[in-house]
Protein backbone atom coordinates (compact mmCIF):
# COMPACT_ATOMS: atom_id res chain seq x y z
CA UNK A 1 0.00 0.00 0.00
CA UNK A 2 1.04 3.44 -0.65
CA UNK A 3 2.34 5.99 2.30
CA UNK A 4 -1.22 6.98 3.93
CA UNK A 5 1.44 10.02 5.79
CA UNK A 6 2.76 11.00 1.64
CA UNK A 7 1.82 14.86 1.60
CA UNK A 8 -0.47 14.06 -1.72
CA UNK A 9 -2.99 12.35 1.02
CA UNK A 10 -5.98 14.10 1.93
CA UNK A 11 -5.22 16.58 5.09
CA UNK A 12 -8.86 16.34 6.53
CA UNK A 13 -10.77 13.24 5.77
CA UNK A 14 -14.39 13.53 6.83
CA UNK A 15 -16.02 10.54 8.06
CA UNK A 16 -20.01 10.72 7.87
CA UNK A 17 -22.93 8.31 8.75
CA UNK A 18 -26.22 8.06 10.70
CA UNK A 19 -25.44 7.53 14.60
CA UNK A 20 -24.12 4.40 15.65
CA UNK A 21 -22.68 3.84 12.31
CA UNK A 22 -19.51 3.78 13.75
CA UNK A 23 -17.82 7.05 13.17
CA UNK A 24 -15.65 7.53 15.91
CA UNK A 25 -14.67 3.83 16.58
CA UNK A 26 -13.36 3.79 12.80
CA UNK A 27 -12.24 7.59 12.80
CA UNK A 28 -10.20 6.97 16.07
CA UNK A 29 -8.52 4.29 14.05
CA UNK A 30 -8.11 6.14 10.80
CA UNK A 31 -6.53 8.93 11.91
CA UNK A 32 -4.37 6.39 14.35
CA UNK A 33 -3.44 4.74 10.99
CA UNK A 34 -2.51 8.40 9.19
CA UNK A 35 -0.58 9.71 11.93
CA UNK A 36 -3.59 12.14 12.47
CA UNK A 37 -5.21 14.10 14.93
CA UNK A 38 -9.21 13.13 15.20
CA UNK A 39 -12.04 15.66 15.96
CA UNK A 40 -15.61 14.23 17.25
CA UNK A 41 -18.09 16.69 15.51
CA UNK A 42 -20.07 15.64 18.46
CA UNK A 43 -18.07 17.73 20.74
CA UNK A 44 -18.95 20.86 18.98
CA UNK A 45 -22.63 20.67 19.22
CA UNK A 46 -23.79 23.53 21.58
CA UNK A 47 -24.92 22.46 24.91
CA UNK A 48 -28.83 23.43 23.91
CA UNK A 49 -28.06 20.71 20.89
CA UNK A 50 -27.35 17.95 22.81
CA UNK A 51 -30.28 18.57 25.02
CA UNK A 52 -32.29 18.48 22.41
CA UNK A 53 -31.03 14.72 21.72
CA UNK A 54 -30.73 13.65 24.30
CA UNK A 55 -34.62 14.42 25.13
CA UNK A 56 -35.10 12.37 21.72
CA UNK A 57 -36.05 15.62 19.58
CA UNK A 58 -34.03 15.76 16.06
CA UNK A 59 -31.97 18.82 15.09
CA UNK A 60 -33.72 20.80 12.81
CA UNK A 61 -31.52 22.80 10.72
CA UNK A 62 -31.27 26.00 12.47
CA UNK A 63 -30.27 23.68 14.92
CA UNK A 64 -27.42 22.32 13.17
CA UNK A 65 -26.58 25.79 11.31
CA UNK A 66 -24.23 27.35 14.15
CA UNK A 67 -22.42 23.73 14.20
CA UNK A 68 -21.56 23.52 10.75
CA UNK A 69 -20.27 27.14 10.82
CA UNK A 70 -17.99 26.03 13.27
CA UNK A 71 -16.75 22.57 11.95
CA UNK A 72 -16.51 24.05 8.30
CA UNK A 73 -14.43 26.82 9.78
CA UNK A 74 -11.95 24.43 12.05
CA UNK A 75 -11.87 22.22 8.56
CA UNK A 76 -10.68 25.38 6.51
CA UNK A 77 -8.15 25.98 9.54
CA UNK A 78 -6.94 22.19 9.32
CA UNK A 79 -6.45 22.18 5.46
CA UNK A 80 -4.48 25.67 5.68
CA UNK A 81 -2.23 24.62 8.55
CA UNK A 82 -1.89 21.55 6.73
CA UNK A 83 -2.68 19.85 9.75
CA UNK A 84 -3.70 16.00 8.86
CA UNK A 85 -7.36 15.54 10.32
CA UNK A 86 -10.17 12.83 10.82
CA UNK A 87 -13.31 14.21 11.55
CA UNK A 88 -16.28 12.02 12.53
CA UNK A 89 -19.58 13.81 11.57
CA UNK A 90 -23.32 12.71 10.39
CA UNK A 91 -23.25 15.55 7.73
CA UNK A 92 -26.76 13.96 6.54
CA UNK A 93 -27.72 15.81 4.29
CA UNK A 94 -25.64 17.73 0.90
CA UNK A 95 -26.27 20.55 1.60
CA UNK A 96 -24.36 20.17 4.66
CA UNK A 97 -21.80 18.71 3.46
CA UNK A 98 -21.48 21.11 0.55
CA UNK A 99 -21.15 23.95 3.75
CA UNK A 100 -18.83 21.47 5.37
CA UNK A 101 -16.33 20.25 2.29
CA UNK A 102 -16.81 23.36 0.10
CA UNK A 103 -14.21 23.11 -2.82
CA UNK A 104 -11.52 22.40 -0.87
CA UNK A 105 -9.07 19.52 -2.70
CA UNK A 106 -7.56 18.86 0.12
CA UNK A 107 -11.01 16.95 1.90
CA UNK A 108 -11.70 13.87 1.43
CA UNK A 109 -15.55 11.80 2.37
CA UNK A 110 -15.98 8.52 3.86
CA UNK A 111 -19.27 7.46 3.82
CA UNK A 112 -19.60 4.16 6.25
CA UNK A 113 -23.28 2.71 5.12
CA UNK A 114 -24.90 -0.26 7.19
CA UNK A 115 -28.37 -1.28 7.40
CA UNK A 116 -31.25 0.63 9.68
CA UNK A 117 -31.50 -2.84 11.61
CA UNK A 118 -27.62 -3.66 11.87
CA UNK A 119 -27.30 0.42 13.11
CA UNK A 120 -30.35 0.03 15.34
CA UNK A 121 -28.82 -3.35 17.42
CA UNK A 122 -25.70 -1.16 17.70
CA UNK A 123 -27.32 1.83 19.42
CA UNK A 124 -29.71 -0.78 21.85
CA UNK A 125 -26.17 -1.66 22.93
CA UNK A 126 -24.33 1.15 23.39
CA UNK A 127 -24.35 3.19 26.63
CA UNK A 128 -23.02 6.62 27.72
CA UNK A 129 -24.53 8.02 24.62
CA UNK A 130 -26.39 10.91 24.64
CA UNK A 131 -28.40 9.79 21.33
CA UNK A 132 -31.33 7.80 21.94
CA UNK A 133 -32.21 4.55 19.45
CA UNK A 134 -35.68 6.58 18.74
CA UNK A 135 -34.02 9.45 17.11
CA UNK A 136 -32.49 6.74 14.69
CA UNK A 137 -35.60 6.71 12.32
CA UNK A 138 -35.15 10.60 11.74
CA UNK A 139 -31.52 10.35 10.89
CA UNK A 140 -32.12 7.79 8.53
CA UNK A 141 -34.98 9.87 7.03
CA UNK A 142 -32.89 13.07 6.75
CA UNK A 143 -29.42 11.26 4.89
CA UNK A 144 -29.22 11.88 2.01
CA UNK A 145 -26.46 9.72 0.27
CA UNK A 146 -23.44 10.87 -0.82
CA UNK A 147 -22.92 10.86 -4.55
CA UNK A 148 -19.46 11.41 -4.37
CA UNK A 149 -18.09 9.98 -1.32
CA UNK A 150 -15.72 7.01 -0.43
CA UNK A 151 -18.65 4.66 0.53
CA UNK A 152 -17.83 1.54 3.02
CA UNK A 153 -19.90 -1.20 4.28
CA UNK A 154 -19.92 -1.29 8.41
CA UNK A 155 -20.46 -4.80 8.25
CA UNK A 156 -16.90 -6.28 8.65
CA UNK A 157 -14.79 -5.30 11.57
CA UNK A 158 -13.38 -1.90 12.13
CA UNK A 159 -9.44 -2.85 11.65
CA UNK A 160 -11.07 -3.89 7.84
CA UNK A 161 -12.84 -0.94 7.33
CA UNK A 162 -10.03 0.92 8.35
CA UNK A 163 -7.85 -0.64 5.22
CA UNK A 164 -10.47 -0.37 2.39
CA UNK A 165 -10.38 3.33 3.31
CA UNK A 166 -6.80 3.49 3.27
CA UNK A 167 -7.02 1.23 0.15
CA UNK A 168 -9.36 3.81 -1.41
CA UNK A 169 -7.78 6.91 -0.44
CA UNK A 170 -4.52 5.87 -2.01
CA UNK A 171 -6.48 6.33 -5.22
CA UNK A 172 -7.64 9.76 -4.44
CA UNK A 173 -4.76 11.75 -3.60
CA UNK A 174 -4.54 15.40 -4.00
CA UNK A 175 -3.10 17.03 -7.15
CA UNK A 176 -4.03 13.75 -9.31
Amino acid sequence: MADPTAKDWPTVIVVMGVAGSGKTTVGQRLAKRLAATFEEGDAYHSPQNVEKMRAGTPLTDADRGPWLNTLAAHIERWSSDNRRTVLACSALKERYRTQLLGSRRAVALVYLKGSEDLIRRRLEGRRGHYMPVALLASQFAALEEPKSAIVVDIGPDPKAIVEEICDRLAKCRVGT
